[in-house]
């Protein structure tokens, strides 16, 4: 069994970045979509990534944006892998794997259709409404969650085991349960996080 892989997501500030880092996770995310109450500017998502450096993976989050700002975006910013939500075409992803990582995020009713993706990029599912807090109904998608996906959407320390027993995933990202406002993050949540999953993770490796 792979190692399980942990994101903390809305990432916007350096404390919160080496919290997460000190905490045991594998990656944050820094969004770059304008929409996002979690906004992070370019210039400081760039000041996190020379602070960490490669000892935590930098998720470039871009929703609707064109591929050359997300290219762009992502070089200055100087993170390690990308993010994307919405609709998108083939070559738009193909030409992303060329110089990055690609999580490819999907909502659960389009699940059925993705999970024969080609090969290239990782599924994340997430919930209709990003950043809602809102929890997925795991049983109901265990049928059609993809090998090797990565799963979002209402997750937190207190429910992130159970996700990890229903659902196998190869990683998991949390954004608002772990937070005191909107892109502040609780450093006891995110810990308790990072701790929960490691354990649900050896839990099933033990089985």
């Amino acid at each position: 069994m792979s190692a399980l892989r942990v994101k903390i997501c809305g990432t916007t500030n350096l404390p919160d970045a080496l919290l997460s880092l000190d905490a045991g996770a594998d990656a944050i995310g820094l969004i770059f979509a304008p929409i996002s109450k979690r906004l992070v500017s370019v210039e400081t998502a760039r000041e996190i990534s020379v602070a960490v450096g490669p000892a935590l993976g930098r998720v470039g989050v871009f929703l609707d944006q064109p591929l050359s700002e997300v290219l762009r975006t992502a070089e200055r910013a100087r993170v390690s892998a990308v993010q994307i939500h919405g609709p998108v075409s083939g070559l738009y992803l193909q030409t992303l794997e060329r110089y990055y990582p690609v999580l490819r995020v999907v909502r659960p009713a389009d699940l059925q259709q993705f999970s024969q993706a080609t090969p290239g990029h990782t599924l994340m599912l997430d919930a209709p409404t990003p950043g809602s807090g809102e929890a997925l109904d795991w049983q109901t998608l265990e049928p059609v969650f993809p090998a090797g996906g990565w799963l979002a959407g209402g997750l937190g320390p207190d429910n992130v085991a159970q996700a990890i027993r229903v659902l196998h995933p190869a990683g998991v990202d949390a954004v608002s349960r772990l937070e005191r406002s909107p892109g502040v993050k609780d450093s006891l949540r995110v810990r308790a996080f990072v701790r929960a999953a490691r354990q649900a993770q050896q839990a099933l490796e033990d089985t």
